[in-house]
Formats: C-alpha cells, sequence, structure tokens
C-alpha cells in the first residue's frame, strides 16, 4: 500500500506545472490530457511527444485501458473498499503536506542586500578547491617505479612515453584503458599520500622519486594545476538563495513542530 501512496503523490508532484488544457484523445468525453501522460510515464525526463508514434500509441491505449478499468471499479463500488478508503486517506495526508510545503516556501523571499550579507558572511564557503589534472602509472614494488622513471628520463616525448609505459605496465585497470589519466581532480581529493605528490609536482612534470600508499607505487604525470579560487557574488547567488532557503524553512519547520508536539499524543512502539 505505501507504494501505492509514494506513486500517487509523486505523481501529483509531477504533474504541478504541466498545462492540462492539453490533450491527446478522450474516453467517453474525458480528456487524456498531459497530466494522464505524466502520471503513466512515471518519469519527467521522458517527452511524450518526441517518442516514436508506435510507443505513443501503446501508452495511450494503456491510459484508456486504465480509465476504462477504473471507471468500471468505482460503478463496481470500489470506493467503499477498505483498502481503497485506507489508501484514499494516506494520499490526502501526504497531498496536504506536499502543498502546504509548498505553499510555505513560495511565501520565502529574500533581498539583494540579505543574500549579500550572507555571502560576504560566509566567503570562505564559496571557494573552488585547487584542481589537479595528472596521470599515474601504478606498480606494486619500488624498484619497477624507479626502472619506469629511468625510462621517462630518457624519453624526448615525456607525456607520450609516460601513456606508453602506463598501458602497458600499469597496475591500475582504469588506467590500462586510458594511458593511466585520472583526469581533473580537488587536490585533497586522492588518499594524502598521493595528494601531497601531486601538488608538489610543477605542470608538465613527473615524480622523479615514486610515492608509496596502501595501493602500491605512484609514478605521477601532472598535466595541469589550477589554483583556488574565491568565488563572486554573482557566481553562487543561485547557490545562496537555496541556503537560505533551506535554512529559513528547517527553522521555521522546527518551531511549528515543537510546538504541535506539545499537545499531541505521541506513542512510539
Amino acid at each position: 500500500m505505501k507504494k501505492i501512496v509514494s506513486s500517487f503523490v509523486a505523481s501529483v508532484a509531477l504533474i504541478t506545472t504541466l498545462n492540462a488544457a492539453d490533450f491527446y484523445a478522450t474516453v467517453d468525453g474525458e480528456q487524456i490530457t498531459k497530466q494522464d501522460i505524466s502520471m503513466a510515464l512515471q518519469d519527467p525526463r521522458i517527452d511524450f511527444d518526441k517518442l516514436p508514434e508506435n510507443a505513443k500509441k501503446q501508452v495511450l491505449e494503456q491510459i484508456i485501458n486504465r480509465k476504462l478499468l477504473a471507471k468500471k471499479a468505482i460503478e463496481d463500488g470500489i470506493e467503499k473498499d477498505p483498502q481503497y478508503i485506507e489508501t484514499i486517506t494516506k494520499i490526502k495526508e501526504d497531498l496536504a503536506f506536499q502543498v502546504w510545503q509548498k505553499n510555505q516556501i513560495e511565501k520565502i523571499k529574500f533581498t539583494d542586500a540579505e543574500k549579500k550579507d550572507f555571502y560576504e558572511k560566509n566567503k570562505e564557503k564559496f571557494v573552488m578547491p585547487e584542481t589537479l589534472e595528472a596521470s599515474h602509472i601504478l606498480v606494486k614494488t619500488e624498484k619497477e617505479a624507479f626502472d619506469i622513471i629511468k625510462q621517462l628520463d630518457k624519453a624526448t616525448n615525456k607525456e607520450e612515453k609516460f601513456k606508453e609505459l602506463a598501458l602497458a605496465k600499469t597496475e591500475d585497470p582504469t588506467g590500462k584503458k586510458n594511458g593511466g589519466y585520472l583526469g581533473k581532480f580537488a587536490a585533497d581529493q586522492m588518499v594524502p599520500e598521493f595528494s601531497s605528490a601531486a601538488k608538489a609536482l610543477t605542470k608538465g612534470s613527473y615524480s622523479k622519486v615514486p610515492t608509496k600508499t596502501q595501493f602500491g607505487y605512484h609514478i605521477i604525470y601532472l598535466k595541469d594545476k589550477i589554483p583556488s579560487k574565491s568565488l563572486t557574488f554573482n557566481e553562487v547567488e543561485s547557490n545562496i538563495s537555496q541556503i537560505l532557503l533551506g535554512n529559513t524553512y528547517n527553522k521555521k519547520v522546527k518551531e511549528l513542530t515543537d510546538e504541535l508536539r506539545k499537545d499531541a499524543k505521541i506513542v512510539i512502539k
């Protein structure tokens, strides 16, 4: 039954922004609207209008059958069924909360001055961390690692040689496919030993001494290093709005629920 309730409530939340005036068919005079389509698809990422014609037909046929069966169920007295009554009650509770929540959130507004004040007081939170772009070769022993470094020292094109050696020798399964490339990552994202060694390199250089971690021995090639950057107010304004909205709403809900719990009879088994 919980699945029935959650499915229905999810559908209601999904359709709040759709235009019910658009319809695709009728069943005994009742329109099949975009709302019906969205409830049947249960995935806002799917654009019904862009589906192949046979897929559209299948969806519409499914909705038509459901409407006919629902109508038959009501005619047969399903509304008196205890399970139906219990489910409707739960749906009303969940829907009441969702609509109330939506209305409360829409009432919350912030001025530019309030957002800028929050930004000034929390600048340390709006910092893009130092980013590295690197590749690595992972081997089991220190000797293997030093042998690879010697080969790199002799190479004319260090980066290409690094890729070649990574494809041939790395113990990292991913590295065997892409020449050891790790992509871009926050400087402190990796295990501490690796991060420290990578940060110590200059752009376009590689490890002269292998780095030992719990995974083995690493030779690192640093392709690029992007310094840490403080984000401007304009860059994070939308984030600030969401933070303030969440903080204000959560505070209001806590105050209200704390008050309501005083007079409520609550039994937890």
